[in-house]
């Protein structure tokens, strides 16, 4: 994979469609080019964010049993080191990719109780609202 320069590799979030260029007076942005030959593919479904004054630490690993509390140590396999700038442009980045997935898909449960078994979620709901209830008739 040679230098690119599409849009899902710009540095931020990057606005789209018509409002896409810069109004009167902004700064045009500059079309960052990324080399991502080197880059290493993992994957992960589990993360741990921890920080300092000048930095966060985001450790990303795999979760081998992800209902429950897992009975193995968790195995780290990439840790990413940014400033808090950078972590605030990555949130934003996050924040729109996700908004466009829900937009496109449905919202995202992140709940795992409530994504395997919704069933049993909504019962349990309803039976607390009905106890609720009765409560506040008493």
């Amino acid at each position: 994979m040679a230098k690119s320069s599409d849009e899902s590799k710009k540095e931020g979030p990057q606005p789209s469609g018509p409002q896409a260029a810069p109004a009167a007076g902004q700064p045009q942005r500059q079309q960052i080019q990324v080399d991502d030959s080197k880059a290493v593919a993992c994957y992960g479904n589990f993360c741990r964010v921890n920080g300092t004054p000048e930095e966060l630490i985001i450790d990303i690993g795999l979760n081998k049993q992800p209902m429950g509390v897992p009975t193995e140590p968790l195995e780290v396999t990439q840790r990413i080191i940014v400033n808090y700038f950078t972590a605030k442009r990555l949130l934003a980045a996050l924040q729109m990719a996700v908004q466009r997935h829900e937009a496109a898909f449905g919202v995202l449960e992140t709940d795992v109780q409530r994504r395997v078994r919704p069933e049993v979620f909504q019962a349990a709901q309803a039976a607390q609202a009905k106890t609720q209830a009765q409560g506040e008739q008493k």
